[in-house]
């Protein structure tokens, strides 16, 4: 094996690496904050928060489906937040001051995140409560997301990016 390409295999593994952390990371901290915030915002329990996000793919009917789309909604939470991750990694392997400013760059990036969920992602979904978030909703929305989604992804992409 030539030099390269062990460079190259080293680095895919810590891409793997970065991205599975700081999508379980991003995952977690993201659906603590969920079911935390609306179990003492509306006393919404953490299956229907689950079911909520299973909406967004089978529509109003997740509500319906008990554990099965509660584990749907798990499913593709952490997907998404694989795809976030997935996505700052490829990103920082062009703009390399995403690693090197990782604390500045990965709070802009849990806003982004933010944004694009809220307003592109759930408008084109199945989600039956589509429309802007109430500010009391969206200002801790974006806080929490800078600092368990955005944050903790890169630092986990500058952490394995070494």
């Amino acid at each position: 094996m030539g030099a390269a390409s062990a460079t190259l295999a080293l680095e895919r593994r810590g891409g793997y690496r970065a991205i599975l952390w700081g999508g379980l990371l991003a995952g977690i901290g993201d659906i603590l904050f969920a079911f935390i915030f609306y179990w003492l915002r509306n006393g919404i329990s953490p299956v229907r928060i689950l079911q909520s996000i299973a909406s967004g793919l089978v529509g109003a009917q997740a509500r319906e489906g008990g554990l099965a789309t509660a584990a749907l909604g798990a499913v593709l939470h952490f997907l998404i937040a694989l795809t976030a991750a997935a996505v700052y990694y490829a990103a920082s392997r062009k703009l390399g001051f995403l690693v090197r400013q990782a604390v500045p760059f990965g709070l802009l990036y849990g806003i982004v995140v933010y944004v694009v969920m809220n307003f592109v992602v759930l408008p084109l979904s199945a989600f039956p409560g589509k429309g802007t978030p109430p500010l009391d909703v969206m200002i801790p929305g974006i806080i929490a997301h800078m600092l368990v989604v955005g944050l903790p992804i890169a630092l986990a992409v500058r952490r394995y990016s070494r």
